[in-house]
């Protein structure tokens, strides 16, 4: 409850616990973000994981390399073609984390209550009395009482592949550590230090050179900054983006570390987007602190009107065919407090059931989405961004009250940039938008070109729009336009199942320099 007013419609809502669950003919408004990796990364699985409901494919390159990630991304593709459905790609950087040296791969088993050596020495051979790694000033930061995390995914302390150590001392170029809990490391091992991460460049080389070649190849719709600390780490990675001609790509900043907490109002004026990456905050924090920020970091980016994801939901669906309780309570936790998205990691990345998990989240996130209080998030945002609104703002917030008033059941926005859409859903409406992006015609001093794709896949990772990409020819077809734009919309909208006849749409549309919204009654 804030201020007065309930998160979740009550009581009428309730009853709904015994009834069954309506089927969707939509995946749910909350976007689900999947990480491709081996076990998702077959045509036939990523068609499954997009008919699931998955809309942004991640790429994680602190895994395998880029000739690894391009099979998976023409895999996509060739999905993308089959499934007739849009997919947007994220490239997330690795940023600075500090690998142990384990060339030899082989597993290294530690037991709780032992004791063993974190050396910068990378010619000593790692094993459970010494731990090798490529940073020489990492006796200098640690002090007794610091804890360090090992592992590659999950440092919740509960799985047996990472562990968290306490330090001793240290000594020279060593830091002894007592183990908390017994493991078995494997693979790519990273450390976790806080403290060590104000003392490295934010974009490391490996990421630099992953971006010029692999992400200004494919062109990529975003890119996920890990361990974000200030706003000139995005800074510093949009200038990036422009000399590598990448200028449609959007940063999402990833917020996983308390100085990231810190800046984190800046790098919001600044990204076009915010992840949460609650795996690296549930160590930097205490854990009565994580909801918290939580709360507090969604409620700032909805009021802004930049999009959030949430990640590190469904750790146990890793290796079970469902979540835990809690998981499944702490998904619908994140639709309530206003989350854009949900994003899976090593939940699809290596889990044993990537396609479940995207459906069983999907399901959660659709069933909070029905209770949510939408009437209350729209007064609490058009009270934030106060009077006199802006002409957009306004025009936008009366097409989702009037989807409010008469129980629309969905609105149509025309847009070439995005911007229109994004106002719209910044106000949460309780149904579907879809955005129709009408290309425009660009030129430089070599060629002609329409834009439009980027623009749509952009939208893929904001909350409630389906973008529909509209044909170079209605953008051109001057006052006719609008009307085969709607057509496109209505008969997507009914081919899915989401229209009947009399159902009532919201259109939001602009004609010449004025923007007008009207409701319009479907007949099939």
């Amino acid at each position: 409850m804030q201020g007065g007013h309930m998160e979740v419609e009550e009581p009428l809502r309730l009853s709904s616990v015994l009834t069954s669950s309506k089927p969707s003919h939509l995946p749910s408004l909350t976007k689900l973000v999947g990480t491709l990796g081996p076990n998702s990364r077959s045509v036939e699985t990523i068609e499954a994981c997009l008919n699931a409901g998955m809309s942004v494919a991640r790429f994680d390159f602190s895994w395998l390399d880029s000739d690894y990630h391009q099979e998976t991304l023409q895999n996509l593709r060739l999905a993308m073609k089959n499934a007739k459905k849009l997919c947007a790609v994220m490239l997330d950087t690795v940023g600075p984390e500090i690998p142990i040296c384990n060339q030899n791969g082989k597993p290294i088993e530690l037991k709780a209550d032992d004791h063993i050596t974190i050396t910068s020495d990378v010619s000593r051979e790692p094993s459970a009395e010494f731990l090798p790694v490529d940073y020489s000033g990492l006796s200098k930061i640690l002090k007794k009482g610091d804890t360090v995390f090992l592992g590659q995914y999950l440092f919740t302390g509960s799985e047996n592949n990472s562990v968290w150590l306490e330090v001793l001392e240290t000594n020279g170029q060593d830091v002894m550590c007592l183990i908390k809990n017994t493991a078995t490391l494997a693979g790519f091992i990273l450390m976790h230090v806080s403290q060590v991460y104000e003392s490295l460049p934010n974009l490391s080389d490996k990421d630099k050179k992953v971006i010029s070649e692999w992400g200004s190849r494919n062109n990529v719709d975003f890119i996920s900054l890990s361990y974000t600390r200030n706003v000139e780490d995005v800074r510093e990675l949009r200038a990036f983006l422009r000399t590598n001609n990448l200028h449609e790509t959007q940063v999402f900043a990833k917020i996983e570390t308390v100085e990231g907490l810190k800046h984190f109002c800046e790098i919001l004026q600044e990204a076009d987007g915010i992840i949460l990456g609650r795996g690296n905050l549930g160590i930097d924090l205490p854990p009565e602190k994580v909801f918290l920020f939580q709360k507090s970091a969604v409620y700032k980016c909805n009021m802004a009107g930049k999009p959030v994801i949430i990640t590190r939901v469904v750790d146990s669906m890793t290796g079970n065919l469902r979540p835990t309780r809690a998981e499944a309570t702490d998904v619908a936790n994140a639709v309530l407090d206003g989350a854009d998205g949900i994003l899976l990691g090593a939940e699809t990345l290596r889990g044993l059931y990537p396609i479940e998990t995207i459906k069983i989240v999907g399901r959660i996130c659709a069933e909070a989405e029905t209770v949510r209080n939408h009437s209350v998030h729209f007064k609490r945002i058009s009270k934030h961004v106060g009077e006199p609104m802006s002409h957009a703002e306004s025009v936008a917030s009366s097409a989702v009250r009037a989807a409010i008033k008469v129980k629309a059941a969905l609105i149509v926005v025309f847009t070439s940039s995005g911007r229109a859409a994004r106002l719209i859903a910044k106000y949460r409406p309780p149904v579907p938008v879809f955005a129709v992006v009408i290309p425009r015609l660009r030129s430089n001093s070599l060629k002609w070109t329409f834009t439009g794709s980027a623009q749509a896949r952009h939208l893929l990772g904001v909350r409630g729009i389906y973008p529909i990409l509209a044909s170079p020819n209605v953008a051109t077809s001057g006052a006719s336009s609008e009307e085969s734009g709607l057509n496109l919309a209505l008969n997507h909208g009914k081919s899915v199942g989401l229209l009947k006849p009399n159902d009532q749409i919201v259109v939001f549309q602009k004609i010449g320099d004025s923007s007008v919204v009207k409701i319009v009654e479907f007949q099939a």
